[in-house]
Formats: structure tokens, C-alpha cells, sequence
């Protein structure tokens, strides 16, 4: 058997056992890079070794350990609360509120941006009868909206990938295509899944209901609070429409939900919680505007905030998103052992052997989209462009247009329940609401791995194929 043929056999069991018995893709990619290129290709441990990816490492554990003070100091909490005082109790705005601060924090470096914002918007949806599920793909859209940012993990890591490869890359051209894609598809999902009965309800300042003609009257409920560690509590609940409003305690991930709006105080941020975001600030600035190394700069600040607040640094190193780190590095190492095996080139010669450049494109497409649906968004992005990559260099295929489409096809679907995004926002429902969410949720994303990669082709894609 082949080099190739043993490299596909080992990657298509990575997926299988990443997605069946739930392992880090990342250690099997470490643990396949060493067996395959060791037995099948003939690399030293050092030449395998040499793949990993030092450069995105030190770029994960920056961003993530940043933004491990800003969640446990409660400045993402802050901007939430100055958010929603900002339209004045518009309930019509909550969920467009949490789509814009998902995307905010995912496009500057929050990877777990999800995982802040879901614990946030699922009680608030409770407590006021907005459609859950609405609100929680409002908010995975929302973060999806912002991955691409030059200066987001997504952003860093697919443009870097494509640095390394010498292809030609349009980072804004990416973060705008996403971000467009993703605003039109929570759109759609604002209006067909209840946004319009919300316009004219408004909340009072000290949280109270403040009927407004128009508009139904939402009953003032307490905000649920988060259990931090726990699985949820017991809860009392009462359906109206496809909505439901309890007092339950949704599972989260770290994140206490904040009684939000439920004070007449106007919200002041502490000093650290200012040079906090003073820091989130430089590091959008120093990157976007001064090309800063993203890795470097995000762990300068960390360091200055660690300095300045050393208890909060052992919570906020905790908070370093390890899993990813390891997946990102695993998936690429052994994407440098397949390159180096010729896998690469035989599966691209595979594709380019349907002779339609075209179809090959909305192929891999579609392959990403369900892929990603049930695994990693990040390894699948990295793997699609590394089987295209002959195609792009070449200049078959515009590369631009092709990765802004393969970005939006593996990362639209974390809709799914099966990825880490839409399991946050799941986790986060009442317990006794969840399997009627789960349900809804599994025809929801169905649709979006059913035609999303489609969209993604026919926009993004086929209007610049050369």
C-alpha cells in the first residue's frame, strides 16, 4: 500500500475516532504525523517535529490567555451591560446586540467567544419569551460574522497557513465575505424566527417591563443565573409560543450571566476592567494597523496585566484554551507529514481529474461543511486548502474567492450540536426544554449543511473563479 493511500486511511480514522469518542483531532494528528512518517515516509523525528506550527502556538496562548482577564474580570459582562443601556431596553435589539458582541469578540481574538456570549443571551432570551433558539444562532452567526478578522485566531491561522504556502491571500476580502455571509444569514433567522414581535417591547431601566403600544408585554421574570461548573439545577418553566421562561441555571462555560439591566446604576468599569480593554484595544490596533506579530503583542499585554494583577493571572492562565492550541498544532504537523508523503498532490490530482474546476470547488465545499459540522472547523479549513493547494498555486483557481468560500463552508455550520459552538449553546438550555431544542436545532443546522456550502460557491466563489 502506498505512502498516500496509508496517510488518506489514517486521516479518515482521525475524523472517525475524533468524532465517535470525542478525542482531540489535535493528539491524534500528533500521534499519526509521528506513525505515518516514521513507518510509511521515512522522516526523522526531527523533520516531523519541524511542522509544528510555533508561530500559530505562541499566537493561541496569547489570545486566549488576554482573554482570560477580560472573562473573569467581568469587562465582557461591562460591555453587555453598556450595550443593551445603549438602545434603551429595545427588546427588538437584544439579539442583534449579542450577534454584534459575539462578532466583536470573536474578531479580535476571543476564540471562546461563544462560550462568553451563550451563557449571557439564553437567560436574557428566557426571561423575556425571545424565541431561544433564535437567540442562539444569533449568536453562533455572530461569532461566525467576525472569525475571519485579520486579527482573530480563524484569521490568523488560515492567513498564515497561506503565507507559508506562498499563495495569494486577501485577508479583508475574507473577513468581509464571512461577515456578510454570516449578518444576511442572521437576518433571516431575526425575522423568521419571531424578531418582528419583539419590536416596540422595552425594558425599564431598573429592569422592570415598560409596556410600549405596539408591542406585547414580556413578564419580568429574575435572570437566570449560571452555575459555573455545574450540569444546571432544577427550575421551574412555562411554554408560550417557542419560547420558554424559567429560572433554571443553564450550564456554562465559566461565565457567570450577569443580571443584566437589572439595575438603574449606569454600568462604571473598574480600573483594571478599563486597562483591560485598553489592552483589547492596542492589540486590534497594533495588529491591524501596524502588522504587530498577533502572538507576541497579545502576550506582552497579558504580561503587563499579569504584572499589574497577579492573582488574576493564575485564573486567566487557566482560561488559555489549551485544546485548541494542541488541535491546531496536531492537524498541522501531520498536514506537513502529508505533504511531505505526496498525499497532497495525489488527492488534487483526484479532484483535478473531474476536469471541472468548478465542481471540484463546490465538492470540497460540501465536504468541509459536513466535516466541520461533526469535527474541527480549523483542522477541516487547514486540510481543504492544503488538498488545493496545487490548484491555487498554479493559478487554476482564484485563490482568494476559493478559501473565503471554504472559510464560510466549515465554519457556518457550527450551528450543528455536534460542534463546540452550537453544544455551548445547547448546554446552556433549561434542562427540561433541551431535547425539543436539540430537535430544532438538528433541522436547523440540517438546512444549513443542506445549502450553506451551496451559497457560499455561488456568492462568494463562482463570481471570481479566475
Amino acid at each position: 500500500m502506498s505512502p498516500e493511500v496509508i496517510s488518506i486511511i489514517i486521516l479518515a480514522l482521525m475524523f472517525i475516532i475524533g468524532t465517535l469518542r470525542g478525542v482531540n483531532m489535535g493528539v491524534l494528528g500528533f500521534v499519526a504525523a509521528f506513525a505515518v512518517g516514521l513507518s510509511a515516509v521515512g522522516m526523522t523525528v526531527d523533520e516531523i517535529a519541524a511542522g509544528f506550527p510555533v508561530d500559530l502556538f505562541l499566537a493561541l496562548m496569547g489570545l486566549t490567555f488576554l482573554f482570560g482577564f477580560a472573562q473573569n474580570n467581568g469587562s465582557i459582562d461591562f460591555l453587555v451591560r453598556w450595550g443593551l443601556r445603549a438602545v434603551r431596553g429595545r427588546v427588538a435589539a437584544a439579539p442583534w446586540i449579542f450577534f454584534l458582541l459575539s462578532a466583536i469578540l470573536m474578531s479580535i481574538g476571543a476564540i471562546f467567544a461563544i462560550a462568553i456570549v451563550a451563557p449571557l443571551a439564553i437567560p436574557f432570551a428566557r426571561k423575556y419569551k425571545i424565541n431561544q433558539l433564535m437567540m442562539g444562532m444569533m449568536v453562533v452567526h455572530g461569532g461566525m460574522a467576525g472569525a475571519f478578522s485579520p486579527v482573530s485566531v480563524y484569521g490568523v491561522f488560515v492567513n498564515g497557513f497561506l503565507a507559508k504556502e506562498d499563495i495569494p491571500s486577501n485577508a479583508l476580502y475574507m473577513f468581509l465575505a464571512s461577515l456578510v455571509f454570516n449578518t444576511l444569514l442572521g437576518t433571516i433567522v431575526y425575522f423568521t424566527m419571531g424578531g418582528r414581535r419583539l419590536i416596540g417591547v422595552r425594558i425599564a431601566e431598573d429592569g422592570a417591563d415598560a409596556p410600549q403600544q405596539g408591542g406585547p408585554t414580556p413578564r419580568p421574570l429574575p435572570v437566570a443565573a449560571s452555575a459555573p461548573h455545574g450540569l444546571g439545577s432544577s427550575s421551574s418553566s412555562s411554554s408560550s409560543g417557542n419560547s420558554v421562561v424559567s429560572t433554571a441555571a443553564p450550564v456554562t462555560a465559566s461565565v457567570a450571566a450577569p443580571a443584566l439591566m437589572a439595575s438603574s446604576a449606569r454600568p462604571r468599569a473598574t480600573p483594571f476592567q478599563m486597562l483591560t480593554l485598553l489592552g483589547l484595544a492596542v492589540m486590534a490596533v497594533g495588529t491591524a494597523a501596524f502588522n504587530f506579530d498577533i502572538g507576541v503583542l497579545s502576550l506582552t499585554i497579558a504580561c503587563v496585566l499579569a504584572i499589574v494583577a497577579p492573582k488574576d493571572a493564575k485564573a486567566a492562565l487557566a482560561q488559555v484554551s489549551w485544546s485548541t492550541v494542541v488541535l491546531v498544532g496536531g492537524v498541522l504537523t501531520y498536514i506537513a507529514v502529508l505533504q511531505q508523503a505526496g498525499t497532497v498532490e495525489f488527492v488534487s490530482a483526484g479532484i483535478a481529474a473531474l476536469g471541472v474546476p468548478l465542481l471540484a470547488v463546490l465538492l470540497l465545499c460540501y465536504l468541509s461543511g459536513i466535516v466541520s459540522a461533526l469535527a474541527s472547523s480549523l483542522g477541516t479549513i487547514g486540510i481543504a486548502i492544503a488538498i488545493a493547494a496545487p490548484f491555487l498555486s498554479s493559478g487554476e483557481l482564484n485563490p482568494i474567492g476559493f478559501v473565503a468560500a471554504i472559510a464560510i463552508s466549515a465554519t457556518v455550520v457550527d450551528v450543528s450540536p455536534f460542534s463546540t459552538n452550537g453544544a455551548l449553546v445547547l448546554a446552556n438550555i433549561a434542562d427540561e426544554d433541551r431535547d425539543r431544542f436539540y430537535r430544532r436545532m438538528l433541522v436547523y443546522s440540517g438546512c444549513i449543511v443542506a445549502f450553506a456550502p451551496a451559497a457560499a460557491w455561488l456568492i462568494v466563489f463562482v463570481p471570481f473563479p479566475l
